[in-house]
């Protein structure tokens, strides 16, 4: 018989390093035609970094993301990143390059001000030009004040800036201390159909609400969520590494390691909680990691939801939650037998 479950698990997750220093650095260059090349040691790695760099510089220095051109490559041509690593990238590598851009901007400004007669603290830049604040009648091309900047003054228009999350190591005694300069949180909730005669498992749909901040590109937020729970759902209930009695690993490649595909995939829906986070740039944290943390908890609720059985190893296969559901019925059945001994 098949019977459906349902479970929830909360998660909270640090951005960046534990207080060690995880600084990025960014060079950003306005170009003579408007547009921007931003150089940034940080790497794509599938969950559209790069794009939201570039979206970052681009809402900075008030031009389109298409005006922009993001150079990421080693550091023998881009400045120090500490690397793709513990969701640190829009926050982090993000703030970086927001920075650098200010800094360009700075440049732009003291080169628009005479340009229209005004101080640089009186100019905004928006639409791929720069205005006057509360009179956007007067304003003036970027790329004709990056132009007259380079060629005119001698002065381009190029900023660098680094950044590193502020932190405070923890006293050894009190346990006192900020390890990281943000966090984000999560909660999910699973609904799966477990069969008590053979203790298959499909998970039916996933709900995840996630905090990341402001989400600096919904759609890559949300399409990463999505692949966070394909991950969480193989280690809930398919990824597992065998070995034999030698060490050796049984099924080290994609034909016997067991891994989700799009056919197990449940219905997912996503919630994105918009929070500023007055440190990030332009209010963003990050997502990436803790995608993944909360859906396999919430699979095994779910599954204990469904039959009363609780699995404590994962991944959770058929042949555990069979042995699960079957130790619970023995328990089940000791039960009145005892009462009956005791009452003799």
């Amino acid at each position: 018989m098949k019977k459906r479950g349902r479970g929830i698990a909360c998660m909270w997750y640090p951005i960046g390093f534990t207080v060690t220093a995880n600084p990025s650095a960014a060079v950003v260059k306005v170009n003579e035609d408007g547009t921007a090349t931003v150089l940034t040691g940080t790497v794509e790695t599938g969950q559209g970094s790069l794009t939201v760099i570039g979206q970052i510089a681009a809402e900075e220095l008030g031009i389109a993301t298409d005006d922009v051109h993001v150079v990421s490559a080693d550091t023998d041509t881009t400045p120090m990143d500490t690397g793709a690593i513990a969701s640190r990238t829009t926050y982090v590598t993000g703030n970086a390059v927001r920075l650098a851009a200010a800094k360009a901007k700075e440049i732009l400004f003291q080169v628009a001000a005479p340009m229209l007669g005004v101080k640089p603290d009186q100019l905004e830049a928006c639409h791929r030009r720069i205005l006057v604040k509360n009179y956007p009648q007067r304003s003036i091309g970027i790329g004709e004040v990056a132009n007259h900047a380079q060629f005119v003054l001698g002065q381009p228009a190029l900023g660098s800036a680094s950044f590193n999350p502020s932190t405070v190591a923890l006293d050894p005694q009190t346990g006192q201390g900020k390890p990281f300069a943000t966090y984000v949180y999560a909660t999910q909730i699973a609904d799966v159909l477990v069969d008590d005669e053979t203790g298959e498992v499909q998970v039916l749909r996933v709900v995840a609400s996630h905090d990341c901040g402001v989400p600096i590109n919904p759609m890559l937020v949300e399409g990463q969520i999505e692949g966070g729970i394909s991950m969480g759902v193989g280690f809930a209930l398919q990824e597992e590494m065998l070995f034999d009695s030698k060490g050796q690993q049984r099924n080290p490649n994609l034909t016997n390691y067991i891994m989700p595909t799009s056919l197990d995939m449940p219905e997912i829906e996503v919630d994105i909680v918009s929070n500023y986070e007055p440190t990030g740039p332009f209010g963003a944290k990050g997502v990436g990691e803790p995608t993944a943390v909360p859906t396999a908890a919430a699979i095994i609720n779910a599954i204990y939801n469904a039959v009363g059985a609780r699995v404590y190893s994962l991944p959770a296969t058929p042949e555990k939650v069979l042995a699960a559901i079957k130790a619970k019925k023995a328990q089940q059945l000791d039960k009145p037998k005892s009462k009956r001994a005791a009452a003799r």
